[in-house]
């Protein structure tokens, strides 16, 4: 397998001894840096963008008539049953509070 070639770097304040470089090495900038920087804006297109925005909804798979119903019906059940458990704590809770000063006094 041949060994790929090393090129090597500039030294400033520094000596180069069997290709190794010892000193100070200058930061190198990349080119893909420069292009990035320059690169041209692009206008923003709100035609273009609503374009899209209807595109991607198009993809969206939406849920049936009869599972959004019973989903909503589980969900109401649900918020009955939560009220009435956190009624019954709530008595529960007052009882025991007034249960307990009564005993102080």
């Amino acid at each position: 397998m041949k060994k790929p070639e090393v090129k090597s770097k500039t030294v400033q304040g520094g000596k180069t001894t069997g290709g190794t470089a010892i000193g100070k090495i200058e930061p190198v900038k990349a080119a893909a840096a420069d292009t990035a920087d320059k690169a041209p804006k692009k206008p923003f297109n709100p035609m273009k963008f609503f374009s899209e925005v209807r595109q991607e909804a198009r993809k969206i798979t939406w849920t049936s008539r009869k599972e959004t119903w019973v989903t909503t019906v589980f969900v109401m059940i649900m918020v009955v049953l939560a009220g009435f458990f956190f009624f019954i704590v709530d008595a529960a809770l007052g009882w025991g509070s007034s249960w307990l000063t009564k005993l102080g006094a």
